[in-house]
């Protein structure tokens, strides 16, 4: 599967908001948005200029896709899917990219960022109910379970992520069992404790043209 590899503290400058893709750097005064909170490249301080309702809606796309690193056609992918499911298109967006198991690994606390979930998952640090999994994009469903290997407990960045979580928490549709290094899904994603603002309306519309 192909994945951005460029530089990624340009990707917040670019949406000017820290999405918090570096893990604990996101949060110490070596962030770059933190130092440099205008867009990439030699006009990235430029004059604003007025904003179009295409752009506003671009804008959005990318924000969320780089939220949950991935490209145009395996978001696009999400988002049909999105649609042909019933309720709000938009929330059911919301609800699939949430539930990604590489997702869930970074919102228990096993690791940093989404990216270094995915790290994990693909070297084959977690089981899911029991078994060996390594595609990050798996979906899980209320009732799953995810255990870090025996093997894995007492790697560095993991343990060091686990230590973290008293600054980020666990969401309420998640349970974390730290002493036995597992996490159950209780209840499908919840809408209301995606913390970054995101207008999901606008993806829709972006893409309902």
């Amino acid at each position: 599967m192909a994945r951005y590899t460029g530089a990624v503290c340009r990707q917040c400058r670019r949406e000017k908001l820290k999405l918090f893709l570096k893990g604990d750097r996101c949060y110490s005064d070596k962030c770059s948005f933190e130092r440099r909170s205008y867009a990439p490249g030699q006009h990235g301080q430029a004059r604003l200029r007025k904003v179009s309702d295409y752009a506003l809606q671009l804008r959005e796309k990318q924000k969320v896709k780089r939220i949950y690193g991935m490209l145009e056609g395996q978001f696009r992918r999400y988002f049909v899917e999105a649609e042909r499911r019933r309720g709000v298109t938009g929330e059911n967006l919301l609800q699939l990219l949430e539930s990604r198991l590489d997702n869930v690994i970074y919102r228990l606390g096993f690791a940093g960022s989404r990216n270094q979930a995915r790290h994990l998952v693909r070297h084959n640090h977690f089981l899911l109910n029991g078994h060996k999994v390594n595609i990050p994009s798996l979906q899980v469903s209320v009732g799953d379970v995810i255990t870090l290997r025996e093997k894995s407990r007492e790697v560095v960045a993991i343990k060091e992520s686990l230590s973290a979580m008293a600054r980020r928490g666990v969401p309420s549709w998640l349970e974390l069992n730290q002493e036995a290094f597992a996490g159950s899904v209780k209840t499908a994603p919840n809408r209301e404790e995606l913390t970054l603002p995101i207008q999901e309306q606008l993806i829709v519309e972006l893409y309902s043209k």
